[in-house]
């Protein structure tokens, strides 16, 4: 097998030649590493999501310094004067600097107009988003604290800031207003909606121009980039260049790029082949009843978002419609709560546990059931062992930016099996073509991809499995670094000034 084209090595070598003196500063609103205190002791977790798992790669082979909110019980504890921690605590590779938040503050700019204004906006899950006026002016206020700290960090030294993600979209607004010099990127990890939708907002011109502080804006897919270029050429005066995805705003130009994230194959494909997840096969095999079960997968945040009840209707029907698979294949739904203090969160999971009392009820022979539900933050070795142990895995999100538990899941099949059904509302699905695309709301058709995974042939599942790994062995997390990178430095360069040498 040949050695794919980016690594740790050629990334590492990348940096030192795009960034040069330049100081790498991420910006998130979740931390790598969150530090907690167990029994009077500090220990550091991994929080479960695609962000961690695809920039802490790219920032232990930069350096430089991540800046994120410290919602950790034990954050306070770990840090130094100035907020700041060496990590990885075992390893350390970079600064991570943490910012404070009070309870209203976290209440409003996170929960408030993060999740309950903008998520539900930019995702087609039919939840109607709410628009507070007090939580736009805490996101609004948040924002601002997060530029301060990243000006401090900063302090006056040349540096290229990438902000990631949705929660702090009027930052490099800031930070172009406080030092034109800054480098200014972001990655929008989840969809852009279409102009239709997003005009729905009442603060659309200020979300518009806080993003278009960016010198470069990143989304998973080109008709996310679509979208955007669409909305603000109907929302804002500027000037949009459809040809070159090129905007200009107040006469200064932003690039609006897609960049498909990805995982570090390598590393997963390693871990999963580890004797530790072996034995955790065989524990779990015996804990939940699958030796000799035909094992279907899904692993998940259980958000609306995902289509977790409409992956339950499909099992639910597969069984009424091939009843000799009763007693034999059985679906592990594994997944972190996450957001409960949200009506539509509540509601998910009161739909999620109804449907599975339901399907549960209906199907199940002695002391076995169609579906286990594991609703809690599995350590990253049983989740290895159940992609191992799974036939098949479903990822049936209703829209999703990219989706990288599809992904995970091709990488950790070392063995080259496994069947992965996929809905085509994420962004894998126009990668992953191997795969067996499904539309989730389609019951019927679903129903019938279950029942082609359950008898696809090995020889089939090989070939499909082959293909698709083939391609995110290619396509990984640090040929995504990679591209932001080249495109964020040089498109600086080559638009609004020069960047300095030192």
């Amino acid at each position: 097998m040949t050695t794919p084209t980016w690594n740790a090595d050629s990334l590492r070598r990348l940096v030192q030649r795009e960034i040069g003196d330049y100081r790498l500063v991420v910006v998130s609103n979740r931390q790598p590493y969150i530090h907690e205190l167990i029994e009077g002791k500090l220990r550091y977790v991994v929080p479960a999501g695609g962000l961690t798992t695809a920039l802490d790669p790219l920032m232990q082979e930069c350096g430089g310094t991540w800046v994120a909110y410290g919602g950790g019980k034990g954050d306070w504890y770990a840090v130094d004067e100035r907020n700041r921690i060496a990590v990885p605590p075992d390893d350390p590779q970079y600064t991570l600097r943490l910012v404070w938040l009070t309870e209203e503050q976290e209440k409003g700019y996170y929960y408030g107009f993060s999740n309950e204004a903008l998520w539900p906006l930019c995702h087609n899950a039919y939840t109607e988003p709410v628009f507070d006026a007090e939580d736009w002016q805490t996101y609004q206020a948040v924002n601002e604290e997060f530029a301060n700290q990243v000006l401090d960090e900063i302090d006056g030294q040349p540096a290229a800031v990438f902000t990631q993600d949705y929660h702090l979209a009027l930052l490099p607004r800031r930070l172009r207003e406080a030092d034109p010099d800054i480098i200014t990127g972001q990655f929008w990890h989840i969809p852009w909606p279409n102009p239709e939708i997003f005009r729905i907002c009442p603060w659309q011109t200020e979300l518009l121009d806080g993003l278009l502080g960016n010198d470069l804006l990143g989304f998973h897919i080109g008709d996310h980039c679509n979208n955007f270029l669409e909305t603000v050429s109907r929302t804002i005066d500027s000037r949009v260049d459809l040809d070159f995805s090129l905007i200009s705003h107040h006469n200064e130009p932003t690039l609006v790029r897609p960049f498909p994230i990805s995982v570090d194959f390598e590393d997963v494909c390693q871990s999963a082949a580890s004797p530790y997840v072996t034995d955790e096969m065989e524990r779990l095999s015996d804990e939940l009843g699958l030796n000799g079960m035909v094992v279907g997968l899904g692993i998940d945040r259980i958000d609306y978002t995902k289509g977790i009840p409409h992956r339950f209707r499909a099992m639910g029907r597969f069984l009424e419609k091939n009843p000799e698979y009763i007693g034999k294949v059985v679906f592990v739904q594994a997944g972190v709560m996450s957001r409960t203090s949200i009506d539509a969160y509540q509601q998910l999971a009161e739909q999620i546990d109804g449907l599975l009392e339901e399907i549960n009820t209906r199907f199940a022979v002695r002391d076995w059931k169609p579906i286990i539900y594991l609703p809690t933050d599995l350590p990253n070795v049983s989740l290895l062992a159940l992609r191992r142990l799974a036939q098949f895995c479903v990822v049936s999100s209703l829209h999703d930016g990219m989706n990288l538990v599809a992904k995970e899941y091709v990488a950790s099949r070392f063995d080259e099996d496994g069947v992965l059904i996929l809905s085509p509302f994420t962004g894998a699905a126009h990668e992953l073509t191997d795969a067996l695309i499904v539309n989730p709301y389609a019951t019927e058709h679903f129903a019938d991809a279950i029942l082609e995974a359950v008898e696809m042939p090995y020889e089939e599942r090989r070939t499909r499995m082959v293909r698709m790994r083939s391609i995110v062995r290619e396509n990984n997390i640090y040929k995504w670094a990679a591209r932001l990178l080249v495109e964020l430095m040089q498109g600086a360069r080559r638009a609004r000034r020069p960047i300095r040498n030192h």
